[in-house]
């Protein structure tokens, strides 16, 4: 193996390491592609190869694959890791600080699909999370594929104003004290997308 795919796989744990959340192909290749540390075709490589050896874990959801770092690969880290350049390591913590917050409300909002072999039906399970905690989870079945798939994208483009409704109707006869908690939560998601909102406006 040459020394450039050592140094390029390498860069890649470090990346997932330090990022603590499991990265889509999208998300990884957006940082190393706009930096010029590897090509496209680098970076399947090495992702694949990776994978393959159990230094990362790929998990797919629809069309989007996930990478997370094993125990195997953080222990390449922890021995290798100044093997990676300083000013690299330097822009791969800089992005991290700058990104992951983004990356885990993304990892946040579940929505995904598969075909239920018995009822030739597309199951639909959508989902939020807040730090681990389930705040909502729903499960359908809907005939087409492309139902399925308008779900999941109407899920995750207006998670919180579905969220939100929802609520809202359950616990309108219902004013507990939890639901104060819970008030809190859907002004919280409202925070979220206001924000992701003001950073489109923003790039735009």
């Amino acid at each position: 193996m040459s020394t450039a795919i050592v140094e390029n796989k390498l860069l890649l744990l470090y990346l997932l390491e330090k990022m603590n959340l499991p990265m889509s192909t999208s998300q990884i290749s957006e940082f190393v592609l706009a930096e010029g540390m590897l090509s496209f075709f680098e970076l399947q490589q090495c992702l694949h190869e990776m994978n393959e050896s159990k230094y990362l874990d790929a998990v797919k959801e629809n069309n989007t694959t996930r990478y997370s770092v094993t125990e195997s690969g953080m222990g390449l880290v922890e021995l290798f890791e100044k093997q990676v350049p300083t000013n690299v390591r330097n822009k791969i913590i800089k992005y991290v600080n700058e990104n992951r917050s983004n990356i885990k409300r993304s990892y946040e909002t579940i929505a995904n699909y598969f075909k239920d072999i018995h009822t030739d039906e597309y199951i639909v399970k959508c989902g939020i999370y807040e730090d681990d905690f389930m705040l909502m989870e729903v499960n359908l079945s809907v005939v087409a594929r492309e139902q399925a798939r308008d779900i999941c994208d109407n899920w995750k483009n207006n998670v919180s104003q579905i969220y939100g409704q929802m609520l809202g109707n359950l616990l309108r006869h219902s004013p507990s004290p939890s639901a104060k908690h819970l008030a809190a939560s859907v002004k919280g998601l409202a925070l979220i997308d206001s924000d992701s909102d003001n950073d489109a406006a923003g790039s735009a």
